[in-house]
């Protein structure tokens, strides 16, 4: 039988911005459903530090309310919500190196890439995570839970095989790569939802008669003097209780929209019909929602509420021709956001890649434009702070979490248009959005929280098959000694990139890439020029020997 350690190392949050680098964390008992990964590598996410500010209150780090009982939650000693210190990494790669006598799906030896949303496991205001109220992968061994990480709708499994072929780092970047992924590819819903809840809030509007051919709601409530029958009829938005799948607004009061915004559910819809009309002060918009809750706004200028819904784009997928601006470039996301554009072989489309950072700008271009150039995509690298941008774009995607940048990509938005939030607002962040402009223009706005099975599978095909090296956005290698400066990087917006982590290398710092020549020269030569490698890769985990 193998024999495992009594201790390992591991990083732990274990307050709001407290990080702890523990030398001798207790190897918890495998129980009888559970599964032994040992970690080869795990990647450093934007998200991590959202944790480790909020901690508690981040919506993954509290209790499981549903999926599994109380005492098999007891049972899983990685399960550690509320104020328990948490071991965080949601990027990782790992092997498989001891199940418990009831695992039935998982066997020893199997390399994995780990899917790590829960979205079968809800707490009060999200769902569960691996490495957020589940431990993480910033660990030697992390301990799994069949029951956890077995898909229950569809039987698939969230531990996906991996072939021996790509580098740990490359199957890695496959977590962060296909949340990029599902950004895109992430189906939009352009009709009501069959069997949910509709609130109509007008005196007169046409359309709902197509909208009911199209789905039929559980049910239907109405504010205001609107006929529509089998509906509920409610006095005032005051006496509406719960939440709605579909709000139909038909109007232009800034005051009722943000009244109505707390009303719409998770993947809510609320079609702003405008009949004309005009707001007259921009409308708060929560983005944190649009992201996490994946809430739309959608509308028209006409007084035809299945308009609004017939704009919705069956997907958020770059289309032909499109002219992009894709804000926050130079970051680790940024510069996947860059990649995938420039090989996404859409025909005629042109990039601006934008950031307020000169020298990542200058690293970013060095990276993305010969694949850019070698895919005809024309691209430019610009500093918004000495150029900015005009209005005109198809397609914004939005890298950093700042309201205003949302407000701006509205304004350079032209008919038509696609605003992805993709930058992680925390939710309750408000934006001053030209609501407008969003109705009469047919701007789109979308978001997207993390990624799912086919998304990973999607990205993992393509490592393997070797249509994208997912190394090209590796900035920084550490073992667990440079976990913190890595971290801190990645919150101050200093990385230039994506920065791996290989639990299994306790004493190494953080190194960039472009550093290795003079610290680790071993590692350096095994390079491809300036992209890591299998072979850099095996040269820096020699060091450990």
């Amino acid at each position: 039988m193998t024999q495992f350690p009594a201790t390992q190392h591991a990083i732990q949050f274990v307050g709001p911005d407290q990080v702890v680098h523990n030398e001798a964390k207790a190897m918890y008992p495998l129980g009888p459903t559970q599964v032994l990964l040992k970690s080869e590598a795990c990647g450093i996410c934007f998200s991590d530090t959202k944790l480790l500010h909020a901690f508690t209150n981040h919506p993954r780090k509290s209790e499981v309310l549903s999926g599994l009982g109380a005492d098999e939650l007891a049972g899983i000693p990685s399960y550690r919500p509320g104020a328990q210190p948490i071991v965080p990494g949601h990027e990782p790669v790992g092997r498989i190196v001891a199940v418990g006598s009831q695992v039935r799906h998982h066997r020893v030896g199997e390399r994995v890439l780990v899917q790590t949303d829960y979205r079968h496991l809800p707490t009060a205001s999200s769902n569960a995570a691996f490495g957020y109220n589940f431990e993480g992968a910033l660990q030697e061994y992390v301990v799994l839970d069949e029951r956890v990480i077995m898909d229950p709708a569809t039987g698939e499994r969230f531990l996906i095989p991996v072939s021996e072929g790509p580098s740990a780092s490359a199957v890695a970047l496959i977590e962060p790569w296909a949340c990029v992924e599902a950004a895109y590819a992430w189906g939009e819903r352009c009709h009501l939802r069959d069997g949910g809840r509709l609130l109509v809030v007008a005196d007169a509007v046409r359309g709902i008669d197509d909208l009911l051919a199209q789905a039929t709601p559980s049910s239907i409530t109405v504010v205001g003097a609107l006929d529509v029958p089998g509906a509920v009829r409610a006095a005032s938005l005051g006496e509406v209780e719960g939440t709605f799948d579909d709000i139909v607004y038909a109007g232009s009061d800034a005051d009722v929209v943000e009244a109505l915004g707390p009303k719409l559910g998770f993947g809510g819809v609320l079609d702003v019909v405008l009949c004309g009309g005009a707001f007259s002060r921009p409308v708060k918009i929560d983005v944190g929602r649009v992201h996490y809750d994946l809430i739309r706004y959608t509308g028209t200028a006409g007084d035809d509420a299945a308009h609004g819904y017939a704009r919705i784009p069956a997907q958020c997928e770059l289309r032909e021709g499109e002219r992009i601006a894709i804000v926050g470039a130079a970051g680790p996301m940024g510069l996947m956001h860059t990649v995938r554009t420039a090989v996404s072989g859409v025909p005629g489309i042109s990039m601006d890649a934008v950031d307020v950072d000169d020298a990542r700008l200058a690293h970013l271009a060095a990276v993305v434009a010969p694949v850019a150039e070698a895919n005809g995509v024309p691209a430019t690298f610009r500093n918004s702070r000495t150029e900015p941008l005009e209005p005109g774009y198809t397609y914004i995607a939005a890298m950093v979490p700042a309201p205003f940048l949302i407000a701006q990509a509205v304004d350079i938005a032209t008919e038509g248009a696609i605003v992805n939030a993709f930058a992680g607002f925390a939710i309750g962040t408000m934006a001053d959005l030209d609501l407008t402009a969003i109705a009469t223009k047919g701007i789109y706005l979308v978001g997207t929280s993390g990624s799912r099975i086919q998304d990973m599978k999607t990205m993992l095909a393509k490592v393997e098959s070797g249509q994208l090296d997912t190394n090209v956005s590796l900035w920084a290698v550490t073992g667990m000694a440079g976990v913190a400066e890595a971290i801190e990087s990645v919150n101050n917006r200093t990385s230039g990139g994506k920065i791996m982590v290989y639990p299994m290398l306790p004493d190494l710092g953080m190194v960039r890439l472009d550093e290795l020549a003079e610290r680790l020269p071993a590692v350096a030569a095994a390079m491809d020029g300036t992209r890591w490698t299998n072979e850099a890769e095996a040269a820096l985990l020699a060091t450990a020997s």
